[in-house]
């Protein structure tokens, strides 16, 4: 009797405990309630499954407890039992996984007006590359990755020549717009999230990967690395600052593209060659 209402207590407290959990997601700040809503009900399927099964367990303990004289029957199959637990399992399992399908087909599907931002992972710090008054990002290679492009861009590419480039640097982006972001590792798996966006994805190196959001409020969120990267893996921060377009854009004025760092670069690198001779 002690070993089954110990049993019950514990799953009707770790029931309670979810629910009434003070330590619970951030404040959403994203257009994915979806994803939200699809772990609730995960949470929902995969609790009551947790309380029959512990509530069974309490059952079988007090039911079939050790008395004086009482046998053990054998029963080695029960086929009226195993379909209702694989019909039951079943049913409990694609509950869970057709919503996540529903919504990944929403996570991958970006909206036609769309803004691309790319970011780079690297150990141990985030770049960032957004497009310049042609709207569109130019080509970039790997193999181009050097201390005076960490981007990787195509220099002879006129397209990334406006390319505005922030490097180890905060993100800022427009409230109520859509983002498809544009993901790039040089070296090892990183990735990049935001917990009040409740959207990330895996950084490969060699790959491009994406997904995109729209936020919905602004204010100044943190940047993680959910991917385990390396000694330093805990410091790889960063933020994103969601403003209104006009602040936005204010700030957007002052970065540099991607010619006027090469410039910069340049002439710098010219004056310390005169003074070296």
């Amino acid at each position: 009797m002690a070993v089954a209402i110990i049993l019950l207590l514990v799953a009707i407290a770790s029931v309670l405990f979810h629910i009434f959990s003070p330590w619970w997601w951030t404040p959403l700040a994203s257009n994915w309630r979806y994803i939200d809503d699809t772990i609730t009900l995960t949470f929902w399927i995969t609790g009551a499954v947790f309380f029959a099964v512990v509530a069974f367990m309490a059952y079988c303990v007090f039911r079939f407890r050790h008395t004086e004289g009482r046998r053990a029957a054998y029963n080695p199959e029960n086929k009226r039992l195993e379909w209702w637990l694989s019909v039951g399992t079943a049913i409990g399992v694609a509950a869970m996984l057709a919503p996540g399908l529903v919504v990944w087909h929403q996570f991958v599907t970006v909206p036609a007006n769309a803004t691309e931002v790319e970011v780079m992972g690297q150990q141990w710090q985030w770049s960032y590359r957004l497009p310049g008054k042609d709207g569109r990002l130019g080509t970039s290679d790997a193999r181009n990755v050097s201390a005076e492009n960490p981007m990787g861009l195509n220099p002879d590419d006129p397209a990334g020549q406006d390319d505005v480039v922030i490097q180890n640097d905060d993100l800022h982006l427009p409230l109520g717009k859509p983002v498809k972001v544009l993901l790039r590792s040089i070296d090892v798996l990183h990735d990049f999230y935001v917990p009040e966006f409740r959207a990330k994805m895996d950084m490969i190196p060699g790959s491009v990967t994406y997904y995109w959001f729209t936020p919905t409020r602004t204010g100044t969120f943190d940047v993680l690395c959910a991917e385990l990267c390396g000694a330093a893996h805990a410091q790889m921060r960063s933020k994103v600052i969601v403003e209104e377009e006009k602040d936005y854009h204010a700030w957007l004025e002052k970065q540099h593209s991607f010619a006027e760092l090469s410039g910069q670069r340049d002439v710098a690198k010219a004056a310390y060659t005169r003074e070296s001779e």
